[in-house]
């Protein structure tokens, strides 16, 4: 048996379930303050790149095997918490849980998909 994994420590890319391409490559890069001028791949995909090399993959054709969940997908860090609920609740988000502890809170996108943002 192999001691060395190949496979690096890394990830590369968060996939999130969308129903419409185009409404969620709008309304994710609205969300993050980004140009929404990239291609969609194969009609289906929109690649996002963050600033820690990681890319948000927004994907329309697994979004009819996606199971919604009570846990996030991932967070986004913000260094200003207040700010960032403010935002999200004067841009009719859907905020599920309101700032806890100072540090955190839940929103969902358009699609139901389950998302925090942390304060860093």
């Amino acid at each position: 048996m192999k001691t060395a994994s190949p496979l690096l420590p890394q990830i590369g890319a968060i996939f999130v379930a969308v129903s419409d391409i185009e409404r969620a490559r709008d309304w994710y890069c609205r969300l993050l303050g980004l140009p929404a001028d990239g291609e969609i791949i194969v009609g289906h995909i929109y690649c996002i790149p963050l600033q820690n090399g990681l890319s948000l993959v927004l994907d329309s054709k697994i979004f009819p095997k996606r199971i919604t969940d009570d846990a996030p997908l991932f967070h986004f860090n913000t260094q200003d918490i207040e700010a960032s609920y403010a935002f999200l609740k004067e841009n009719g988000v859907e905020v599920v849980v309101p700032v806890q502890h100072g540090h955190w809170f839940n929103f969902r996108d358009p699609d139901g998909n389950l998302i925090m943002v942390c304060k860093c």
